[in-house]
């Protein structure tokens, strides 16, 4: 199994070929953002100049924070439409962070189940975010939409959630090793206890956080393989948005997104190397 590592748009600013460019340069294999949002003609262009890969994200109701009292319909009808939108880019995977936290498990379960057969019917492989403000805002709901709908499959974004706790997830591990067996794709952020984004992952006060957001994303690796899976597909997902940390007064940011981002390329792309060759060793013994 290899790795494929996605560079996101979010936060990119300036011309879209100089993500192009980085992304190239970095060994990204493709490009992850939201084709309602982005010059189309433009991306296309970079995609097919660079030979890079696509990753169509998918927001429904607004924004990332959904519109309160949009009706399940208007989430389904939003999926439907950027869907469409998308299909000319021909991406290889879409990410859709949908739903309502204040909807009820019926609601969700309408939606998600409506949504993967718009995407079924299309012929696109699609997998929902654990993102908080969303449907699968937290473990619990997301176990519970699980068991109604085990075809589902998720882009796992565990910081989300742990903010959303406040702890990290390794006294939930059972809750890991579940949500693991749907994964489809990663979202590399490091959260922690108070923040769903740590000020640089390589800061040794936040050693903890990123070994355990590690072991997760090991989890998912460990499923992919025995299944089989060719590759597994990864964006280091650090962003802007109130997620960067700023200096009061100034509102400097403390590290650069680029430079975050290609750190976690790097890293992660060693720690599979690991992890892979680890893999091998217990199955020769």
């Amino acid at each position: 199994m290899e790795l494929q590592l996605f560079k996101t748009l979010w936060g990119h600013t300036g011309a879209l070929a100089a993500a192009g460019d980085q992304a190239v340069e970095a060994g990204f294999v493709g490009l992850e953002g939201n084709a309602d949002r982005l010059p189309r003609d433009d991306l296309h262009s970079v995609l097919q100049s660079h030979q890079l890969a696509y990753i169509q994200e998918i927001v429904t109701a607004g924004n990332y924070v959904p519109r309160r009292h949009d009706t399940v319909e208007q989430h389904i009808a939003d999926v439907e439409r950027q869907l469409q939108l998308g299909r000319a880019l021909h991406p290889q995977q879409v990410t859709i962070i949908g739903g309502c936290d204040a909807w009820s498990l019926q609601q969700s379960v309408r939606f998600f189940g409506e949504a993967q057969e718009i995407a079924a019917r299309m012929g696109i492989v699609c997998s929902f975010e654990t993102h908080r403000s969303r449907s699968l805002f937290n473990p619990w709901v997301t176990l519970a939409v699980l068991e109604r709908l085990p075809e589902l499959r998720l882009t796992c974004d565990f910081s989300h959630w742990v903010v959303v706790l406040e702890r990290q997830l390794d006294d939930d591990w059972d809750a890991v090793l579940e949500v693991a067996k749907h994964a489809q794709h990663i979202h590399a952020r490091v959260g922690y206890d108070q923040g769903p984004q740590v000020p640089h992952p390589a800061a040794p006060e936040y050693a903890a956080a990123l070994a355990s957001h590690q072991r997760y994303w090991e989890a998912i690796w460990r499923v992919q393989h025995n299944s089989g899976r060719a590759f597994t597909s990864m964006t280091p997902e650090f962003g802007p948005d109130g997620y960067l940390h700023t200096m009061p007064f100034t509102q400097q940011p403390v590290a650069d997104l680029w430079e975050i981002n290609a750190w976690v390329a790097r890293t992660e792309h060693m720690h599979f190397q690991e992890w892979r060759t680890r893999i091998a060793q217990e199955e020769k013994t």
